[in-house]
C-alpha cells in the first residue's frame, strides 16, 4: 500500500543487543486487529494512488510506536524509558510527516504520575539517538524537512511535549525544548498546570498569567501551540493571547458527542477565526455521534464533515491519535494518567468496541481518511487541503 520507497528495513534500536544493552518485550504486531479497507471501485483505485503519490500528508497527532503483545506490560515497558518506533510500520503509510506526541501522559519513568522534566528529556534523547541511526525518518525541524521527506519517499517527524506541566515555571524551559527540535507543544494535558486550567477541572479559570508569558515565548521562539486537552476557556484565551494560529491537534465537535474531550462550537470558531486548524482524533470512545454510536471511521468522518462546514474546509485536519497495538487496553490500564473518567463524561449508553475500525493505527488510518474522502467524491484541491495543504500553511506561519 505505502509508497514510501527509502525504508530499508531498520528496526528500532538495531545498533543494540536486546536482552543486554536494553528490556526485550514481544511487541504486538503492528496490525494486531486485521486490515480493513474501505472499497473502491478502479478508477477510486487509481485515484487514491495517484493522490497518495501527489499530495503531502501530515498527521498532526499520533503515537507511532510499537506496544507489548500483552498490553498489560506496558507500564513496565514505559518505565524502562526506551519507546520503539514502529518504522516498518510507517513506511507502508501514506504519511510524508508524522506528528510523534511519545510517551505524554504516560510517561512513567521516574514517576506513577507523569510528566517530570527528566522523564520527557530522557524520553527524547532516547528517541532522538535512535533516529540518529537510520535514515528513513528526517527529524523535522522545519517546513522545508517535510517537502524533502516527500520528495525523497521519507517521512518528517516532528517531536511533540503533549502537555507544558514539565517547563513548571521556567519559561526558559520552552527554549530548551524548541532547542532539542520539540515543534509543538501542549499548554495543558486534561490536569492543570501553571500554564491554565485542563479539560478535567470542574471549573476552568482560562490561561494564568505565566500561561500568556508562556503563549508569548512559544510565539517567539516558533513553537506551534496545541489547546486539545485544555479547558475551554484556556483553550479560548491560548487562541486570542497567541499573534500566530494554534491548533487542536485532536479533538472533534461537542455539537455531536457531550464530552469534555470534545470542543463546543464556538470555540473551534475562534481557533479557526484566527486561522489555526481543529484537527479530528480517533482515539477510542472519543468521537462517536448519536447517529454512529459504534466508533469507527464513519463516526469520526462525521465530525471532521460538522467541523469542515461550520468553519470551512480550509480549518479541518486529522490527528487521528493511534498507535500500533491494543489502544483500548491501554486507556484501560492507564486510566487514570489519561484522565479518561474524568474527561468522558457522558451519561449515554454506548457500544464499547476493541478498536477503532479503519483508524486503528497510523497506517491504517492514512489509507481509509483518503479512500473516504475519494469514496464521498471531495475534489483534488480539498482533500490536499485536508490532509496536508491546511497544515503546512498554519506551520509556515508559525516555524517561520
Amino acid at each position: 500500500m505505502g509508497i514510501k520507497t527509502a525504508y530499508k528495513g531498520y528496526k528500532a534500536y538495531s545498533y543494540l543487543e536486546p536482552g543486554k544493552d536494553y528490556q526485550d518485550f514481544e511487541f504486538a504486531p503492528w496490525n494486531w486487529a486485521g486490515e480493513y479497507l474501505i472499497p473502491l471501485d478502479e478508477a477510486q483505485e487509481k485515484r487514491v494512488k495517484r493522490l497518495a503519490k501527489e499530495k503531502i500528508f501530515i498527521a498532526l497527532h499520533e503515537h507511532p510506536t510499537l506496544f507489548p503483545k500483552d498490553i498489560s506490560k506496558t507500564p513496565e515497558y514505559n518505565t524502562a524509558g526506551r519507546e520503539f518506533c514502529a518504522y516498518e510500520a510507517l513506511s507502508l503509510s501514506y504519511l510524508d510527516c508524522v506528528f510523534d506526541n511519545m510517551m505524554d501522559g504516560t510517561n512513567t519513568i521516574s514517576s506513577k504520575a507523569g510528566w517530570k522534566w527528566q522523564d520527557i528529556i530522557h524520553d527524547l534523547g532516547m528517541r532522538l539517538c535512535d533516529i540518529a541511526h537510520q535514515d528513513f525518518l528526517i527529524h523535522c525541524k522545519r517546513v522545508e524537512d517535510i517537502y524533502r521527506a516527500h520528495e525523497e519517499g521519507k517521512i518528517a517527524w516532528v517531536a511533540v511535549v503533549e502537555g507544558a506541566a514539565p517547563i513548571e515555571n521556567e519559561l526558559d524551559r520552552i527554549d530548551i525544548l524548541y532547542g532539542l527540535g520539540v515543534r509543538q507543544l501542549g499548554i495543558t494535558y486534561s490536569e492543570s498546570n501553571a500554564l491554565g486550567n485542563g479539560l478535567k477541572e470542574d471549573n476552568d479559570g482560562g490561561l494564568t498569567k505565566f500561561g500568556k508569558e508562556a503563549v508569548e515565548r512559544m510565539n517567539k521562539v516558533g513553537m506551534l501551540i496545541d489547546v486539545s486537552h485544555c479547558g475551554p476557556k484556556t483553550a479560548y484565551d491560548a487562541a486570542m493571547h497567541s499573534t500566530k494560529p494554534i491548533i487542536a491537534s485532536h479533538c472533534g465537535a461537542r455539537a455531536l458527542w457531550d464530552s469534555k474531550r470534545l470542543f463546543h462550537d464556538d470555540l473551534i470558531k475562534a481557533i479557526a477565526e484566527k486561522g489555526g486548524i481543529v484537527a479530528v482524533e480517533a482515539a477510542p470512545h472519543t468521537t462517536m455521534t448519536k447517529t454512529h454510536m459504534t466508533h469507527d471511521i464513519e463516526s469520526v468522518m462525521e465530525h471532521f464533515e460538522y467541523i469542515a462546514n461550520l468553519v470551512g474546509i480550509e480549518h479541518a485536519s486529522f490527528g487521528i491519535d493511534s498507535l500500533y497495538g491494543d489502544h483500548v487496553g491501554l486507556h484501560n490500564v492507564y486510566s487514570a494518567n489519561l484522565s479518561k473518567k474524568e474527561t468522558s463524561n457522558t451519561d449515554v449508553e454506548y457500544e464499547e468496541v476493541k478498536y477503532v475500525k479503519g483508524l486503528e493505527n497510523p497506517t491504517e488510518a492514512s489509507w481509509n481518511i483518503l479512500r473516504w474522502l475519494v469514496k464521498h467524491g471531495y475534489s483534488d484541491e480539498d482533500i490536499e487541503k485536508v490532509i496536508g495543504g491546511n497544515a503546512l500553511r498554519v506551520l509556515k506561519q508559525v516555524w517561520s
